[in-house]
């Protein structure tokens, strides 16, 4: 008989940083930012051309504009959920440490909260209904999600329990 434990898997140990040049560090979680806001675009923008979003007379430059738009959501959003959710006495205290983004802290329901907040403005920027602009942008989010998901496994961040499971981490 063979131990489960013999065939259970173990968690890489990922280096945060992807690229250093000097004292510029490029993190693998920003790389999944990059990879899930390049996603977006390119499922929105093959969306747009298909019914009904071209009877409607959505544009490529559109989708370029909304994607603007999410990004500010899920940054400003992300980090403000972080900072209101999990430690708002320390950032009482320390008003200015809300800027260091450098040092970590986001939350994806304060970044969920900034992306509806953005779509709305945008919706309400273009004239359109915000059940339209989420309408189109529904399907191209799951491919984000996985991006970060990634991004988190990579950092160590979603722990769970200990399995003895074989296929387990």
């Amino acid at each position: 008989l063979v131990c489960p434990r013999l065939c259970m898997l173990i968690h890489p140990q990922f280096d945060a940083v992807a690229v250093q040049i000097g004292p510029v560090a490029i993190h693998w979680y920003g790389l999944t930012y990059l990879v899930a806001f390049g996603l977006f675009l390119w499922l929105a923008s093959r969306r747009v051309g298909l019914a009904p979003f071209a009877k409607v007379g959505w544009t490529r430059r559109e989708v370029e504009d909304m994607l603007f738009y999410g990004v500010l959501g899920v940054v400003v959003g992300g980090r403000l959920g972080y900072v209101v959710f999990y430690k708002p006495d320390y950032y009482a205290a320390n008003p200015l440490e809300v800027f260091s983004v450098w040092k970590g802290g986001m939350a994806f329901h304060g970044g969920l909260l900034g992306v509806l907040v953005s779509m709305w403005i945008f919706a309400k920027s273009r004239g359109r209904h915000f059940l339209e602009v989420t309408d189109l942008i529904a399907p191209c989010v799951p491919t984000g999600l996985a991006s970060g998901r990634l991004g988190n496994f990579i950092n160590g961040e979603l722990f769970g329990r200990v399995t003895t499971v074989p296929w387990g981490i």
